[in-house]
């Protein structure tokens, strides 16, 4: 049997090329494109593998360019910015056929003791009580459109149980809020840097729809076309990604064809671990084709 999450591991160790240079595959998870989140935790870990392991990632920031095709190879290149006394700056371009498809520029810093304060964890059911999107797509595989299929109904190396359920063959009209619980299929290294690429790689799952539960639609919605554009995230303090962690996603504004979204993750105790924002393109096109 296939093991997504091992599979997963593996890609995003990545392969060295040279110095600075190294080339990753992908995993297709059914769509044949690239999944945004796999070029996300594979340009992260090759910024990593040039950093002191003391110094961990603390922010990113990354621009998606051009669609990834999961068929071929991506090569990651490197650039050292800076490397200071307390922070490592590098920048990676993710290349595909000759062209530009992703960027990041990532900031390291050494661990550091200082004032903390962090946001509370909304009060929601604990995941022991809600289904996961892979069980719901399973008990209602017979409804969904045979080029849907494969992919709803796919092994996951995240599991992902939604707080609130959203059908997105009927979407309707809701607050652009939501909660998730995420928590990886299987045990994990204890390297935590595995955990960060991880939590990088999953924080892509579920984002950018939240900003179409106001207007009834998702990104399956015939005329509507979807993508991300940017991506930036922080992390504030040690996790496991085989824990539960909570997702709380929400989009305070949608216009001129974009929709942007803020996202917190949480520790099953309520301690903040890391904050994610994205802007997406939501173009509708329905009026025009009819």
């Amino acid at each position: 049997m296939r093991d997504v999450l091992d599979e997963l591991l593996t890609l995003l160790r990545l392969e060295r090329i040279e110095d600075r240079i190294f080339r990753g595959q992908s995993q297709d998870l059914g769509w044949g494109a690239v999944f945004g989140g796999q070029v996300l935790g594979q340009a992260l870990s090759a910024a990593a593998q040039t950093v002191p392991a003391e110094r961990p990632v603390h922010s990113l920031h990354a621009y998606f360019l051009r669609q990834g095709d999961a068929r071929r190879p991506i090569v990651y290149e490197v650039d050292p910015i800076r490397d200071g006394a307390s922070f490592t700056t590098r920048r990676v371009v993710a290349v595909q056929g000759g062209h530009a498809i992703f960027s990041l520029a990532a900031s390291f810093q050494v661990e550091e003791e200082g004032l903390e304060h962090g946001t509370s964890m909304p009060d929601v059911p604990g995941p022991e009580t809600l289904l996961s999107e892979l069980d719901l797509a399973r008990r209602h595989e017979g409804n969904i459109p045979e080029p849907l299929r494969r992919m709803a109904v796919a092994d996951r190396p995240i599991e992902i149980r939604p707080v609130q359920r959203h059908n997105l063959l009927d979407p309707r009209p809701a607050p652009a809020r939501r909660q998730l619980w995420y928590r990886a299929t299987g045990k994990l290294p204890d390297d935590p840097a595995v955990h960060r690429y991880l939590l990088a790689y999953a924080s892509d799952f579920n984002f950018l729809v939240t900003a179409m539960l106001p207007h009834g639609v998702s990104w399956l919605t015939p005329g509507l076309q979807v993508a991300s554009l940017d991506h930036a995230m922080w992390f504030h303090r040690p996790f496991r990604m085989d824990d539960w962690l909570l997702y709380d996603v929400e989009s305070p504004s949608a216009g001129g064809s974009r929709g942007l979204v803020f996202g917190r993750f949480y520790t099953r105790d309520g301690t903040l671990v890391a904050s994610v924002t994205q802007e997406g393109l939501m173009r509708d096109r329905r009026s025009k084709a009819e």
